[in-house]
């Protein structure tokens, strides 16, 4: 499971961004990935999981299914994201697959 920040880098936006994620690195000791909108994984991203709104922060599970995405600003709360990184469990079928 992992959470991943779409946003454009040059933008009003982007200081803010790069910001939370160290704070985030900081405080709960794991790391956000960013990717730029700038870039073709970036923009398939987008298009993928429909975001049409900048920053956006999707939590994926492993089989890159979204669990929850929060568009634009305000950021959410890190323990938001938090929450959903450590309380996310499996289904059955999943479970069994491992």
């Amino acid at each position: 499971m992992r959470a991943v920040i779409l946003y454009h880098p040059h933008s009003e936006h982007g200081g803010v961004v790069e910001d939370y994620t160290h704070e985030y690195k900081r405080f709960k000791n794991k790391a956000l990935q960013l990717v730029s909108l700038e870039t073709r994984d970036g923009a398939a991203t987008a298009s993928l999981y429909d975001i049409t709104s900048y920053p956006a922060i999707l939590v994926l599970s492993d089989d890159g299914s979204a669990l929850k995405i929060w568009q634009g600003l305000p950021l959410p709360l890190m323990n938001e994201i938090e929450a959903y990184l450590r309380d996310y469990q499996p289904s059955y079928q999943e479970a069994s697959l491992e």
